[in-house]
């Protein structure tokens, strides 16, 4: 009996911290000011960059997007790096006269082939900001020239910008979109309360000196995934007041959830793969604290099925856990839009805790398909 008290406070213990991590997470989000953008036209050259492997149902439109920017088209060019795709990508990028292909050509294995591809874009790359996006997004036509008046106003060294799922086609789509938001939230948090974390490589741009002067992707390299959060730590070790989330609806970049939980599960391990390489002591702390109070409330309720006394603590942790995060998130879904998919929050809160205990082991054990390949 001493054993389950002790499980069931270290229980509440856990419960307390989360409630705290995820009012930091509130608090960040609203010291984020709405940013608007001004009218002063810009000057800093540009170059987009997409880094695509057999993306030929999906990259045409996204090309359009960008194409139909209302930036300068003097100001700004297209890079798309064709990583080795099997399928007709290159020959839909060949149709496009503004744009820029590369194509990689390595004749040995590697395993981190996007970081690869975007080094080599940014070598050869004309402009002074990167802008970094993904073959399947879409974006409106102010994109471009809200993310450069946000650089040109603050200064910022690297912006991470907002990214939504959109077009769901069923309910495991639509509870992926609400998934996805608390992930971009959490971002945006962080870096709101000077501790950047995590951010999105689908809508993030940066400087392409400060790139090189954190050594770019070295040191980084030889793991598949982490082209953009571990990026965002060496970028923020150097300049950690310099780091800034535009909070701006025309800054958004939408793209789609993945159709099976195959690919699901496909994609999440790949994120968390890149947890390994952590070294700021926070954001390990964050990550470790919010895996052991999800393991906690599985282990509470199957201790609940053979001691009661346990059922109280697993109710104060599932009620807790969904108010705080109903409040965050409800301020996240509300700069999207889209708050109407809080009715799924009460059904995937509790499948949520099985999958954070879940990917938190599956993805940092072994290897991961990707693209098509298997990488780790």
């Amino acid at each position: 009996m001493e054993i389950l008290n002790a499980i069931n406070y270290f229980s509440a213990f856990l419960t307390l911290i989360y409630v705290f991590v995820v009012t930091t997470f509130i608090v960040g989000w609203f010291k984020i000011k709405t940013y608007k953008k001004d009218a002063k036209q810009p000057e800093a050259v540009v170059s987009v960059i997409i880094a695509a492997r057999n993306e030929e149902d999906k990259i045409a439109k996204t090309i359009d997007d960008i194409l139909a920017q209302s930036y300068p088209k003097t100001l700004f060019e297209l890079i798309v790096i064709d990583d080795h795709s099997t399928d007709r990508t290159a020959e839909i990028v060949k149709s496009y006269d503004r744009v820029k292909l590369i194509q990689l050509n390595e004749n040995k294995a590697l395993n981190s082939y996007k970081k690869m591809a975007i080094q080599t874009a940014i070598g050869q790359a004309k402009g002074d900001l990167i802008v970094a996006t993904d073959a399947d997004c879409r974006m409106g036509t102010e994109w471009l020239i809200t993310i450069v008046n946000y650089y040109e106003t603050t200064g910022c060294k690297m912006i991470s910008s907002p990214v939504a799922y959109f077009e769901e086609k069923s309910f495991f789509e639509s509870a992926q979109t609400l998934e996805f938001a608390y992930l971009i939230g959490l971002g945006a948090s962080t870096i709101g309360n000077k501790n950047p974390s995590t951010c999105n490589g689908a809508n993030l741009a940066y400087e392409k000196k400060a790139f090189f002067e954190v050594g770019g992707f070295k040191g980084i390299d030889d793991l598949a995934s982490g082209d953009d959060e571990l990026l965002l730590h060496k970028m923020a070790a150097i300049y950690g007041d310099k780091i800034g989330f535009l909070k701006n609806r025309e800054a958004v970049v939408y793209t789609h959830a993945k159709a099976t939980l195959g690919e699901f599960i496909q994609q999440r391990k790949r994120w968390a793969s890149k947890s390994t390489r952590y070294k700021e002591k926070s954001v390990i702390i964050l990550g470790v604290s919010i895996w052991l109070f999800n393991l906690s409330i599985i282990v509470n309720a199957l201790l609940s099925v053979f001691f009661p006394i346990t059922l109280p603590f697993l109710i104060f942790q599932l009620v807790a856990k969904m108010l705080v995060e109903f409040v965050f998130l409800s301020n996240v879904m509300a700069f999207f839009r889209r708050k109407a998919l809080l009715l799924w929050l009460p059904i995937l809160n509790v499948l949520h805790v099985i999958y954070i205990v879940y990917i938190g082991i599956a993805g940092n054990s072994g290897k991961y398909n990707w693209k098509g390949r298997m990488v780790k």
